[in-house]
């Protein structure tokens, strides 16, 4: 019995002394690739040239990227949580003179399309409401074959080169030791990565604004991000942005809103989504394109080819093109939603790449990808995501094969099925790529044109109104505030003040620390050691200082329609009825919901006896879920006045900035409220029943979305 045990705890500690063999968290090593390589650059891909495309033979690069695209199965290693929807595209006017693309030549087709909406850091099962870029997918079944433009509400990105995004994502994950914090940048390991990496700093300042917390998927910009090129019939190239216009306008929610919102229903983009299309609210978004000739490649303040800048557009104006709508909710969502395949690779005659060194690693990855979650090379013949053109070609066999083909020919060339399929000649709509003229030396470099990372950040940050800038700062509280390592707020107070002095001491403040003077320099600053020929981190001066476009609350573009938005009735037994039906017909005509919450369900009985239904109780609503609230007058007000949870209702609106008004004897209710001020402009009253002066002020307000001079009030 003795030796028994003996010889199970002797197997019990080869077994530890195995897995401590295996145990490694690199201190004092050298980087190496998994078959023991020392890497010498682990920050630049491989090129023809300092501004050239990435190579196939960087063996460390593809290593890097399969390895990481195969991470996580079967859910997206990012972009896991999304939402989808069906629609059409349709062109107002031909783009022959800059692309040989069909769909964009001809007004008279509706292309078909499927759109998915997503957060990046979280799992499935996290929340829509998370501070996070959102992705803006969207699949065009052109009857050229599948483009898909891949891109985000933000329209640059937080590193330059493919080869330090799989260290991005670990960085904002959750911490490996304990997987914690879930769909959260608030911790050491991403900030860490962030102060070491300036070339971030501009898609900082974004993600740090409220753009990261939309309002509704409905409600937020798209962007391809990176610079394409658009092709013409004489094969002249042009670059090209691309830009998503939100018909409903760009809003977000407020910081603690998004939190309670997470609370209450952490489905809320989904649902919002979901009902807008199932009720006939179709979104709607325009296509916009900035337009750049070849011959202009050089001629800015920034490199077009780096990912982390943007086109302001006072010097490029964005081209409204045509519209997409989306009038379907997806059958099934596992299907469709989970999986649709997208990919940048996705291009059809007409469009091109440039050497973005981001996009030219997004190329390669995203096959693998989908080969790990598909788990098949023909994951294009899932129904979701096969091309509307006819496919033909000599590929075979291989998991999950759907198609039957026929014949005993599956090569090319061929005699013996009569050369079948053909290659296609360009005028007969093959795809040929850019004769794009290449002569380099093969180098992990950047070119010195992307050492500016500061700049745009400013020009962003500069763009913002007071409310937004003070929200920015709200937001680099709260998640430096979260990290725990002085050194690591240290640096990035150092790189915000790099962005703004005022901005770094607000942040500084907020953490009881000084900004430092002597900043400490970047362990690695993402351009690559000073020995290998690359250059510091540098501030051009930009030709443009304040873009209108970059702010939600300045932005031209924005709307004041209240199409689809949800107003909180506050309502008990003996609550006047003309009060409610006056306001609920107004806002029903502006595009409006009224919904009624009462202390039950069912109906309540008004003042007169009428029957009102209602849509929710107080213990169900809240008000993060809804856009404004209305106090009908009427006898009800006393029991109103008794229920808890209509002072908080009440709070929490007037504390977000939300537009509240109130009719007759439902005043009371705000002048028994102690958090709410006089004089409040966001605060609507009338004396009066159903008054019409009172409801098209209320609808007016509505359209601003928020009252954001409140925040000085409070």
């Amino acid at each position: 019995m003795k030796n028994s045990k003996k010889t199970n705890q002797d197997n019990s500690d080869g077994k530890q002394r195995d897995l401590d063999l295996n145990r490694s968290n690199g201190e004092n090593q050298f980087l190496t690739t998994n078959q023991g390589v020392k890497i010498n650059d682990n920050n630049n891909s491989l090129k023809a040239g300092e501004r050239g495309p990435s190579l196939l033979e960087d063996f460390i690069l593809r290593e890097k990227i399969t390895h990481f695209d195969h991470e996580r199965i079967p859910e997206r290693i990012v972009h896991a949580r999304g939402s989808g929807a069906h629609g059409y595209f349709e062109l107002y006017k031909t783009m022959e003179k800059y692309t040989k693309a069909g769909f964009l030549n001809n007004t008279s087709i509706k292309t078909p399309v499927f759109v998915r909406f997503s957060t990046v850091a979280g799992s499935r099962g996290s929340t829509d409401l998370a501070r996070d870029v959102r992705g803006f997918a969207v699949k065009f079944y052109t009857q050229e074959g599948i483009f898909d433009l891949v891109g985000n509400n933000v329209p640059v990105f937080f590193i330059q080169d493919a080869m330090k995004f799989p260290d991005l994502i670990h960085a904002v994950k959750g911490e490996p030791h304990n997987e914690i914090p879930q769909a959260a940048s608030a911790h050491d390991t991403f900030w860490d990565f962030i102060s070491l990496m300036p070339e971030s700093m501009h898609m900082v300042m974004w993600v740090m604004s409220d753009r990261a917390i939309p309002r509704s998927l409905r409600m937020m910009e798209g962007f391809g991000v990176h610079t394409f090129r658009f092709v013409n019939a004489q094969n002249e190239s042009h670059f090209v942005k691309f830009h998503w216009k939100p018909k409903l306008g760009t809003h977000a929610v407020a910081w603690d809103e998004a939190q309670k919102i997470s609370g209450k229903n952490s489905d809320f983009h989904k649902l919002d989504l979901w009902e807008a299309i199932d009720t006939g609210n179709f979104p709607e978004w325009e296509l916009g394109v900035q337009i750049i000739p070849e011959s202009d490649e050089h001629k800015y303040d920034f490199d077009l080819l780096d990912p982390t800048k943007l086109v302001p557009e006072e010097l490029v104006p964005v081209t409204i093109i045509g519209r997409m709508v989306l009038d379907k909710n997806p059958d099934n969502f596992f299907a469709e939603t989970e999986q649709v395949a997208f990919h940048p690779g996705h291009i059809v005659p007409g469009i091109d790449f440039t050497n973005d060194p981001l996009l030219q690693g997004r190329l390669f990855s995203y096959t693998d990808t989908q080969l790990s979650r598909l788990g098949s090379p023909n994951f294009h013949e899932i129904p979701i995501n096969r091309t509307i053109a006819p496919m033909h070609n000599n590929q075979r066999d291989g998991h999950m094969r759907q198609e039957i083909a026929v014949g005993k020919v599956s090569y090319h060339p061929n005699s013996l099925g009569g050369g079948c399929p053909f290659q296609a000649k360009i005028d007969e709509g093959g795809f040929a790529s850019f004769n794009e003229r290449i002569d380099a030396h093969k180098i992990r470099e950047r070119s010195e044109s992307f050492s500016d990372h500061f700049s745009q950040a400013v020009l962003f940050y500069n763009s913002q109104t007071p409310v937004e800038q003070d929200h920015i700062a709200n937001a680099l509280s709260f998640e430096l505030g979260k990290v725990e390592t002085v050194a690591i707020r240290e640096r990035m107070l150092g790189l915000l003040n790099q962005v703004d002095g005022n901005l770094a001491s607000k942040v500084a403040k907020s953490l009881g620390i000084p900004v430092p003077k002597n900043i400490e320099k970047p362990i690695n600053h993402g351009v690559g050691a000073d020995d290998k020929g690359n250059h510091e981190p540098t501030k051009v001066k930009q030709s443009i200082k304040n873009s209108d476009a970059l702010s939600m609350l300045k932005n031209p573009t924005i709307s004041n329609t209240i199409a689809t938005r949800q107003i909180a009735f506050l309502c008990a037994e003996g609550v006047n009825a003309s009060s409610v039906k006056a306001m609920k017909t107004a806002l029903q005509n502006a595009g409006a919901k009224a919904v009624i919450i009462a202390p039950h369900l069912g109906t309540i009985t008004s003042e007169d006896g009428t029957a009102i239904p209602v849509d929710q109780t107080y213990k169900i609503a809240a008000s993060v879920l809804f856009d404004g609230v209305f106090i009908p007058g009427g006898k009800g007000i006393k029991e109103l006045s008794r229920i808890k949870e209509v002072k908080e209702f009440i709070n929490d609106s007037y504390n977000h900035c939300k537009f509240i008004a109130a009719e007759a004897e439902g005043i009371q209710i705000i002048k028994t409220n102690s958090d709410i001020k006089e004089k409040d402009a966001g605060v609507l009253i009338s004396n009066t029943i159903a008054d019409k002066a009172l409801n098209t002020s209320f609808i007016k307000a509505l359209g601003r979305h928020r009252f954001w001079e409140r925040e000085k009030m409070l």
